[in-house]
């Protein structure tokens, strides 16, 4: 019987609700009504209800007359015209003005008859207590009915079910901007703090956050998508929260940091969906900003490849630590543009320099470096893609080896106090041409420093930071995932089997930094890089973060391993050790010292061969130089077996 009654008011409202507007027609017979029971009202009150006496004041007469004079002053004011469902201050005012005109015209009927009969044909206590109990009934029913449409809205029509994680003071927002929302209703709070659970939070019961809670609550409620307000939440508790969702196709979403909140408020469509880069982050860095703020305040800083992913980065950690000049070297142009006019909108007083060159030409590079005079050089211009190297190994000798020896050199030469070299997991047993440059970029560095060292006298410090792939950078897994899942698929990964580390660009540039402020010369860093992701799961992670099924929706082609490239990546090789320092994050790298001038020798063969231009001579030398570096499927194999 009660389901019965509860479904018939569903259809009853349905129907009300499919009715929109009612006919004006219907609103003047409601309006009249109440009006009519409001006089009978003031009859019943002011006679206590004794029907003797009710009768003997002309309760029929008087009735009739209030209903007349309502009905008149109705068509007098239009308060019938108004949407009840909308129902306003001014539907109020308007519904007041009608009642006095209506208390008007009674009262002119009761002033005629009591001039021609010495009586009165309606109490004036009953039209007061008419007035009165009409202006109640009439404006509140249609907030009744404005209420009605309201919560129809808010719950019957709301199709997405949603919890939200975090009962704080950020979750309440959240769940203010939700209600506001006529497609979602929220259905409850997940929350840690055992105090909190089993209450009530505004209308929404608050349920523990443990996983297997969590799963429960999942499985016996339905549960549409799951937004996460707490802004410092461990990675791991995140990720099997998110993992959680996706096995029951929960859909997730993020609220952003206060500080990103427009105009200091949250919005809906300020809640952003859950992405990858979320997922992979780690636990927050402490930095040692006083050795930061030693190492960069007062300083003029160069920053080569400026424009680039993990150069910009360092740019903008750069002018927090209040340097006098900044000099942004790089030869992409409009990227380097965009950089130079963010900087330039901050409000930091220091000097901004933006040179459009390339880091292979000495007499460009030697004319920047007389004019500005840089105490610190963060190193960040590289060729990095290592297909593209594999085909071109002129062009990652010219930049990666030569470029580096150019910088290295005029830094010696102009009194640069520190060198910050930024080199890449691939340099370890590179099975490519890139990552061989790059250790044989290291190498030079960090011979040289051992050489100033030999010779007793203040000289340029020379270090080098070395961590693998970084999230969002400039030709990453990640974007290309995004593209290939928005275009419909197929996301290709090159071996089922292949792995690789993974670190946020803003995690990467403060280690730089942290690194760059620790090193005293000839150090080669290296980062705590984390557990390896297979880039099989990532890609599986990000189509189900897409709302999409692998193998159903998107497909997963396995295209083979590329030029050089091998199934995982390391941050040592065999004969490598490792010695901490005073951040956990960072170690140094015990490597194979060389003699600078023996390197040299070999630095200064390369400008010979790419002259030359015979790729196999280059490749050989780089070989003899690195005997670690052995070529994964590439042309290159050939030199290996000779």
């Amino acid at each position: 019987m009660v389901l019965k009654l509860k479904l018939a008011g569903n259809q009853l409202m349905r129907w009300i609700y499919r009715l929109k507007i009612l006919p004006r027609w219907v609103i003047i017979i409601i309006d009249l009504l109440i009006i009519a029971v409001s006089t009978s009202l003031g009859y019943f009150l002011r006679f206590n209800f004794s029907k003797a006496q009710i009768l003997g004041h002309n309760f029929v007469e008087g009735v009739f007359i209030s209903v007349l004079a309502g009905f008149i002053s109705i068509l007098i004011t239009n308060s019938y015209k108004g949407i009840v469902r909308y129902t306003g201050i001014q539907d109020g005012v308007r519904i007041f003005f009608m009642l006095l005109i209506s208390l008007a015209i009674v009262n002119g009927v009761n002033l005629f008859y009591f001039y021609n009969y010495q009586l009165n044909v309606i109490p004036y206590s009953v039209i007061i207590i008419g007035f009165l109990a009409s202006f109640l009934f009439l404006f509140n029913y249609r907030l009744l009915v404005k209420y009605i449409f309201s919560f129809y809205n808010s719950n019957a029509l709301r199709n997405a079910h949603v919890l939200i994680y975090g009962a704080g003071q950020t979750g309440i927002i959240t769940k203010h901007v939700i209600d506001s929302s006529p497609s979602s209703k929220v259905i409850g709070f997940l929350e840690n703090d055992r105090h909190k659970i089993d209450k009530v939070l505004n209308g929404s019961r608050i349920y523990g956050a443990d996983i297997d809670n969590v799963e429960q609550l999942i499985q016996n409620v339905r549960v549409d998508e799951l937004i996460i307000t707490v802004k410092n939440l461990e990675p791991d508790v995140k990720n099997d929260i998110v993992d959680l969702c996706l096995k029951y196709h929960v859909k997730v979403r993020m609220v952003p940091p206060i500080e990103k909140w427009v105009k200091g408020e949250l919005s809906l469509n300020q809640i952003k969906e859950i992405n990858i880069e979320d997922l992979l982050e780690r636990e927050s860095i402490k930095l040692n900003d006083v050795n930061l703020e030693r190492q960069l305040s007062r300083k003029k800083v160069c920053i080569t490849g400026a424009a680039g992913s993990i150069g910009s980065e360092i740019v903008r950690q750069v002018i927090g630590f209040n340097p006098t000049e900044v000099i942004l070297i790089d030869q992409a142009e409009s990227a380097l543009f965009e950089i130079d006019r963010q900087v330039k909108k901050s409000d930091n007083a220091f000097l901004v320099t933006s040179y459009v060159a390339d880091i292979t030409n000495r007499e460009r590079i030697k004319t920047i470096f007389e004019d500005h005079r840089p105490d610190i050089i963060f190193h960040a211009a590289a060729y990095k893609h290592v297909p593209l190297m594999e085909r071109n190994p002129s062009e990652a000798i010219t930049c990666n080896i030569l470029g580096t020896k150019i910088l290295a050199d005029l830094a010696v030469e102009f009194g640069v106090l520190k060198f910050v070299m930024i080199s890449t997991d691939k340099a370890v047993n590179p099975t490519n041409v890139m990552g061989c440059s790059k250790r044989i970029a290291e190498i030079y560095v960090q011979s040289l420093n051992k050489h100033l060292e030999s010779q007793l006298r203040p000289h340029t410090a020379f270090v080098t930071t070395r961590f693998g792939n970084v999230l969002g950078s400039n030709g990453s897994v990640i974007p290309v995932f995004k593209k290939q899942i928005d275009q419909g698929g197929p996301v290709t990964v090159t071996h089922p089997e292949i792995t690789r580390y993974f670190m946020t660009i803003p995690e990467a540039c403060q280690l730089v930094l942290e690194a760059g402020a620790m090193g005293r010369g000839g150090e080669i860093f290296i980062f705590d890089m984390g557990r390896m992701v297979k880039i099989h799961d990532l890609a599986k992670r990000m189509i189900r973060l897409s709302g999409l099924e692998p193998g159903k929706d998107i497909d997963i082609v396995f295209t083979g391993l590329r030029e050089g490239e091998k199934l995982y990546e390391e941050l040592l090789n065999q004969t490598e050790s490792t010695i901490p320092t005073h951040h956990e994050k960072i170690m140094i790298a015990k490597v194979q010292e060389y003699a600078y001038t023996e390197i040299n020798k070999f630095v200064d063969l390369f400008h010979d061969l790419v002259d030359d231009k015979n790729e196999l001579k280059m490749v050989a030398l780089m070989k003899e130089l690195v005997p670690e570096f052995k070529s994964n499927y590439s042309r290159y194999e050939v030199l290996d077996r000779i």
